[in-house]
């Protein structure tokens, strides 16, 4: 059987400064860090020794040198939240990274969230700026000069599922879910075949099939193996191949099927060979065709669409699940799933409420109609842009939400206590009650640990390897009980 469902996203943001001539990212990046005051006096450092990208899930160290900052630098650089959340500066993006999460309602939750959390700390840092800077935040994939930043999805399976299943498996699946999960774009970018809109607004930018590199020649199958919990137990599959979404039914249906597929992986019943033949070429390809009619050449011979290749996934689905207790939510997905795959192949513009790229679609077209103008017209370019502001009064997604033109998946109440407040079925939850209860004496935070500064004792490092201890149901009694950090450090180690 397949591990309980842990999953998490890691988003980084487009940002840039309106009427800077020496915009800095980096610099701005940090000013917008640190603008978000939740727990203003904390310093509270991210443990970076606990980490290793480095480690390649083929078996192998790969040569480098690990990124350690000093710790001014590392405070400046990091927020910890009290929603069990990490917020930072991830090269020249800002980045925000959900708690852990145990099903994808609460996933949305808290990705939207974050979204909050980022025009919070905006509205903060532009008070900041000299008089007619205004700081801008974007949850795209591309500044349109050839750069992209991603969208990267975490699931915990077991350790003892084959890589080479998941590469074989994993790859038709993520190169063909596009159709369903594409942020839209208008144009071509890094050397791809012109078009005038395309699905994703990623997939131009993956160059080989498998690797270990997040930046530079990007794999469809990424392998890093940090799981951040017991190495001989679980592997973190970090999917670094999919478009930051608005979208609530998007998000839903890219995290929920895709968390179904990786559950028919680990209890090995993909029973047919859905292997494409070149699925770097297919990428780019089934993001170019948004009629979705385009057929690929199939390692067991023959040729599929992408909704055809999707349909054989569902239909391996529909039969595990068939002779299983069923989750309410992932009978949900699965529904969701076959009725989306009916209505892009009857005719993708139905989706024009639910899925990013369609419900984009429609609103570039329509304007355009309305004004009698091109794909290439800079307004039209500057719409496609403002579709993903994340400021509430500016973001065209938010426009279409308040008109109900939308559809939803989660409630807003739900999502304004995902701001403040961490799941409860997670070590999240300790995570984020030791940091709001603590917040002078927590020293360090890592996802798999959290360290405690106990006065003139050295540091008090609390590994925290199981992600589903550490829940509600674990330590609320515990942290009750002991409302001083000593106490619980005493507790804990004793």
């Amino acid at each position: 059987m397949p591990l309980p469902s842990v999953i998490g996203t890691e988003i980084e943001y487009g940002i840039t400064v309106q009427n800077d001539r020496d915009f800095d990212p980096i610099s701005s990046c940090v000013l917008l860090v640190n603008a978000y005051q939740e727990n203003q006096d904390s310093q509270i450092l991210w443990d970076y020794d606990q980490e290793n990208p480095l480690m390649d899930a083929r078996g192998f160290h790969v040569e480098g040198e690990k990124y350690t900052p000093n710790q001014q630098e590392n405070i400046a650089r990091n927020k910890t939240l009290r929603n069990g959340a990490r917020f930072y500066v991830d090269h020249a993006h800002p980045e925000y990274s959900t708690p852990e999460v145990t099903n994808v309602l609460d996933l949305i939750a808290y990705e939207r969230a974050g979204e909050r959390t980022m025009e919070m700390a905006r509205r903060a840092a532009t008070a900041l700026l000299p008089p007619g800077q205004t700081l801008l935040i974007y949850k795209n994939n591309s500044d349109r000069k050839g750069n992209s930043y991603g969208n990267h999805e975490n699931y915990l399976i077991e350790r003892k599922t084959p890589f080479k299943d998941v590469v074989e498996h994993f790859t038709p699946f993520l190169v063909s879910r596009q159709i369903y999960t594409g942020a839209g774009k208008i144009g071509s970018e890094n050397r791809a075949m012109q078009c005038d809109y395309q699905i994703s607004q990623r997939a131009d930018f993956f160059e080989t099939e498998v690797a270990l590199d997040t930046m530079v020649k990007r794999p469809i199958i990424n392998t890093r193996d940090e799981p951040h919990a017991d190495r001989d137990k679980y592997r973190r599959l970090h999917v670094i191949i999919g478009d930051s979404n608005m979208s609530e039914v998007t998000t839903y249906l890219r995290v929920g099927v895709t968390s179904v597929i990786l559950a028919l992986i680990e209890d090995q019943a993909i029973t047919k060979n859905m292997s494409i033949v070149e699925p770097v070429r297919a990428v780019k390809e089934v993001s170019h065709d948004i009629a979705c009619k385009r057929e690929f050449s199939m390692d067991r011979g023959g040729r599929l669409t992408a909704i055809q290749i999707q349909e054989d996934f569902l239909e391996m689905a529909l039969a595990y699940f068939s002779s299983r207790e069923v989750d309410p939510i992932i009978k949900d997905v699965l529904t969701r799933w076959e009725h989306t795959l009916s209505r892009l192949k009857e005719d993708p513009m139905q989706l024009d409420r639910e899925i990013d790229w369609v419900i984009k679609h429609k609103l570039l077209r329509d304007y355009m109609s309305k004004r009698n103008t091109s794909w290439d017209h800079p307004q039209v370019q500057m719409l496609d842009l403002q579709y993903h502001d994340v400021r509430p009064d500016k973001g065209l997604y938010f426009l279409l939400e308040r008109r109900d033109a939308v559809e939803r998946i989660v409630d807003d109440a739900d999502i304004e206590k995902a701001v403040y407040a961490p799941p409860t079925d997670t070590r999240a939850y300790f995570r984020g009650e030791c940091i709001r209860r603590y917040p002078d004496s927590v020293f360090g935070v890592n996802w798999d640990s959290i360290s405690f500064n106990v006065g003139d004792e050295p540091i008090k490092r609390i590994l925290m390897n199981e992600p589903l201890k550490g829940t509600k149901a674990h330590v609320e009694e515990l942290l009750n009980a002991n409302p001083n950090v000593e106490d619980l450090v005493r507790s804990l180690t004793s």
